[in-house]
């Protein structure tokens, strides 16, 4: 899951970044409007924490802009304000959940779990298709209820395709998704090849389908039709 950050102060946008890449989430960061909006024009992410007080303006009004290009994408708010009509505001004009600083950076993961499971999952804690499982709290991946071990992108590579079945996702998206970032320094797209590969033969090894389809020239769906 892809995660962008939108705070001002260094040091909490560091703690947060760290925190929740330790959790294995892919997180992008902007300390300004600017760099936000600029973000949200070039990369897609699931979740967006956003810090109400910026340097440049008011992140009320990039919520807005938020809603209006990527309504599927949830918005949790982070302010220093401990206050019921900005609380409201933001929920009022779309936001998904509210925290108040400071906090704990525990609640906020689970705040974020929460809030995935609401927007991607329906609220389940479990992703089931067909004979495969995945239990995103634990990142645990079963195949006919036996646990599978994958490495930390092959994991967000299968969970990437199941949320996004009979959808044909592109090498950039994927790549784009998965890397963030750091894939503006990437001369090619050979990688994503071998991981591909890699997730394919362990699902089979461990009894699965391969669901995965080569759509030649453009990318890969993830179907069983």
């Amino acid at each position: 899951m892809k995660i962008l950050i939108v705070e001002d102060e260094i040091e909490l946008l560091e703690a947060i970044s760290n925190y929740l890449g330790n959790s294995n989430f892919i997180c992008e960061k902007a300390m300004t409007l600017f760099e936000a909006e600029d973000k949200l024009i070039s990369f897609n992410y699931d979740i967006i924490i956003l810090d109400i007080n910026l340097p440049d303006g008011n992140g009320i009004d990039f919520l807005k802009t938020v809603k209006e290009q990527s309504p599927e994408t949830g918005v949790l708010i982070v302010s220093a304000k401990n206050s019921l009509e900005d609380k409201l505001k933001g929920l009022d004009l779309g936001a998904d959940d509210y925290i108040t600083k400071p906090f704990h950076l525990a609640e906020l993961n689970s705040r974020i779990n929460s809030l995935i499971r609401r927007k991607k999952f329906e609220g389940n804690n479990t992703i089931k298709f067909n004979e495969i499982e995945i239990y995103p709290d634990s990142r645990t991946v079963l195949i006919h209820d036996k646990q599978i071990t994958l490495t930390k992108k092959e994991y967000h590579l299968l969970l990437y395709f199941i949320t996004n079945i009979n959808k044909v996702i592109t090498k950039e998206s994927i790549a784009e998704h998965l890397w963030g970032d750091d894939i503006e320094m990437a001369s090619n797209y050979d990688f994503i090849y071998t991981h591909m590969v890699n997730l394919r033969k362990k699902i089979k090894k461990n009894g699965g389908t391969d669901y995965f389809r080569t759509m030649y020239g453009l990318g890969y769906k993830f179907t069983d039709s």
